[in-house]
């Protein structure tokens, strides 16, 4: 009968307490995903401790679709630290490189400027109107850590959709035809 004859078989034999165990085995699936990430945010003090570089502004240091590793410490941000933040206005982190810290004497606060490794000027243009320094409350957290290439699974689901579906597709009907 060939494979998508065995598999339409297999679908119309489930019984509705083999349904409900595959559907519980989902389900803990994700929640234990779910944990891992808070726990995660709980260890590295950061909102997101993994993002996944989108451009080629950091090249060569980090390429596109290269996965970092973030941590958020209370320690000083220094000139040369490599930083991922938000920018108000924009969904999506941004990563570079920080080129200047000032700190204000007077209130002792710290504002940061950055700049893609890729990239002739500073990314005053990607901040805000008006805003010409980073605050402390825009970074995310510093990169300690990379997988290169890796984060080109995500890329490539956001950029084609499709593919996002056929692979949510093919895993829900192993999950339902399994016999586990």
């Amino acid at each position: 009968m060939g494979f998508i004859g065995d598999t339409v078989d297999s679908i119309k034999s489930i019984q509705v307490r083999q349904l409900l165990t595959q559907a519980v085995s989902l389900g803990m699936i994700v929640t234990s995903a779910l944990i891992i990430w808070k726990a995660l945010m709980c260890i590295t003090g950061s909102e997101s401790p993994v993002v996944v570089v989108l451009s080629g502004s950091m090249e060569p240091g980090f390429k596109r679709g290269d996965i970092l590793f973030l941590h958020m410490s209370k320690d000083p941000i220094r000139t040369g630290e490599i930083v991922v933040f938000n920018v108000d206005g924009r969904d999506i982190p941004i990563v570079h490189r920080v080129i200047k810290v000032h700190e204000r004497q007077n209130t002792g606060e710290v504002e940061i400027l950055t700049k893609g490794d890729n990239n002739y000027e500073d990314d005053r243009l990607l901040y805000a109107q008006g805003q010409l320094w980073l605050n402390r409350h825009h970074i995310m957290g510093r990169a300690i850590g990379f997988l290169p290439y890796v984060g080109w699974v995500t890329i490539i689901m956001t950029e084609k959709p499709i593919i996002k579906y056929i692979l949510i597709g093919a895993l829900g009907l192993l999950v339902i035809t399994s016999k586990d």
